[in-house]
């Protein structure tokens, strides 16, 4: 999409096709990285030096009221900006925190009523492990089993406790 699709699609939810404003929705459509402001901000300073920080959050909170992006919350204590608007789930691993896109069958869409309620987001967060992660613990695992443990009978750490405080 081109900057005057840009300015066009900014004009029609009702906010001004600022440079700052402009730059932030290009990034954020050439990236699948789900990014935090802090990222958003250093990635735009490098073509226009003087943004500050106050206007990459003005300008999220701009983007994300009028429906432009999705300010996602799959992690507590941080805010990730999407600008793929279309149903879907964001995955985040719990071991190397990167969040990706997975489609999703999601049952109801904006503007939908369900019984009897009228629908306005659908926000579907998935944890676990992601592919790259489970690989390189595959391989780990299967290089380990081969290494002899004959030699030691103590184990690396103190076995788990499930919640009535039994070893698991």
């Amino acid at each position: 999409m081109g900057n005057s699709d840009r300015s066009e699609r900014l004009r029609t939810v009702g906010l001004k096709p600022t440079i700052q404003r402009l730059a932030i929705l290009e990034y954020l459509e050439g990236t699948r990285s789900h990014p935090t402001a802090d990222a958003i901000l250093a990635h735009v300073q490098k073509k226009h030096p003087t943004i500050s920080r106050a206007t990459v959050y003005n300008t999220l909170e701009a983007l994300t009221r009028a429906g432009v992006v999705l300010r996602i919350t799959v992690e507590p204590a941080v805010a990730r900006y999407d600008a793929d608007i279309r149903p879907h789930a964001h995955f985040r691993c719990r071991v190397c925190g990167v969040v990706y896109d997975l489609p999703t069958n999601a049952r109801a869409d904006w503007g939908e009523i369900v019984d009897g309620h009228h629908v306005e987001s659908v926000r579907t967060y998935i944890y676990g492990v992601c592919a790259n992660c489970h690989e390189t613990d595959v391989s780990a695992q299967g290089s380990n089993s081969q290494t002899d443990t004959s030699t030691s009978s103590v184990p690396d750490s103190p076995p788990r406790k499930n919640k009535g405080g039994v070893n698991a």
